[in-house]
């Protein structure tokens, strides 16, 4: 992985693990991107606006997500929250700003922190009425939210006696 441009240690780190989540959680022999071939890439340009946070581990990893996939993002979605190796999605500050900027760029949905969802009260009515805010808890929310992609969360698979058939989880004992 190559990171290049103005990202702080925190944005960098965020980056790593959403590269360690992909190759963990998405099965590699479906996908069309070959990691041992190619580079993967990810500058963000200076500016004025400093960029070192946990707030862009979720969009970092949706958006190696989708590259290694080719499954496109709705460009009216945004999303927000801090990401652990463990594919757990965590609280982030600055909810009510987000999500009013969210609006103000005329994007329909966001994703947030499950943990997040109290700032909701905060929010001025009009917004909460016309974006549509949906709580993730794990990256395998955000797959599903943002790509579609339906994955079973980790826990299930860890569990003796349990076996998946498409979207079907067999169970014997």
């Amino acid at each position: 992985m190559i990171l290049t441009g103005k990202l702080g240690e925190v944005m960098q780190e965020s980056a790593r693990i959403s590269l360690s989540l992909i190759k963990s959680r998405l099965p590699l022999s479906s996908l069309s991107f070959n990691f041992k071939e190619r580079d993967v890439h990810i500058h963000v340009p200076s500016g004025a606006v400093s960029k070192d946070g946990p707030s862009a581990g979720v969009a970092l990893f949706t958006a190696l997500a989708s590259l290694v996939t080719g499954i496109k993002v709705n460009p009216t979605l945004a999303m927000t929250g801090e990401i652990t190796l463990r594919g757990a999605v965590l609280p982030v500050g600055g909810i009510k700003e987000k999500l009013l900027a969210a609006h103000r760029a005329g994007i329909k949905k966001v994703l947030i922190p499950k943990e997040n969802l109290r700032d909701l009260q905060d929010l001025p009515e009009e917004v909460r009425d016309e974006l549509q805010v949906q709580a993730v808890e794990v990256i395998e929310d955000v797959l599903l939210e943002a790509l579609g992609l339906r994955l079973p969360k980790p826990e299930i698979l860890l569990r003796p006696g349990i076996t998946q058939d498409g979207d079907l989880y067999r169970f014997s004992s």
